[in-house]
């Protein structure tokens, strides 16, 4: 209808018409080229984290992706302390090499938070450890054939064999 309407004017306004017409067509196709902004995955809130923390858990999300490989510690290939201690080296703290050894050396805590360190095995010793990243979820090296990866703790793998948690962050 305004086209017709535009069209319909006399000849003296067909070129101001023509130009109206063509402004509001590029406001409406601009309209329909414009760029959704929003993230499709929100990234965890790191509000109230040291620096330390914000880094591991930085290099911790990197490393996702990287093979397994025993005895690893570099992005090349790692295995689950071998993480832990890459991470935390690029945070500026050292940490024992093996997971039981990190278990026996480091403070635990009651309740861990991002950046904390999750340790599973059975009662005598720790046999695998992990960085809590928070809302319930673990970054890990899970094993021979697979690679760095984000899973939910609430599966009753992870329950049974919690041995509890590790603060040697900030």
């Amino acid at each position: 209808m305004c086209l017709a309407r535009l069209l319909s004017l006399p000849c003296g306004s067909i070129a101001m018409s023509r130009w109206l017409f063509a402004c509001l067509l590029m406001l409406l196709l601009a309209g329909c080229a414009s760029r959704n902004l929003t993230p499709t995955e929100a990234p965890p809130n790191r509000a109230g984290l040291s620096m330390e923390r914000a880094l591991i858990l930085s290099h911790a999300q990197q490393a996702i992706g990287t093979p397994y490989r025993f005895g690893g510690n570099t992005p090349e290939g790692l295995d689950c302390s071998g993480l832990v201690e890459m991470t935390y080296r690029a945070a500026g703290i050292r940490v024992p090499r093996t997971a039981d050894e990190q278990f026996r050396a480091l403070p635990s805590i009651a309740s861990p938070r991002p950046g904390d360190l999750l340790f599973f095995g059975d009662r005598r010793k720790a046999t695998h450890v992990g960085i809590y990243r928070g809302d319930g979820q673990m970054i890990h090296a899970p094993g021979n054939g697979r690679a760095v990866v984000s899973v939910p703790l609430e599966i009753d793998y992870w329950q049974a064999r919690f041995l509890g948690a590790a603060s040697p962050a900030p």
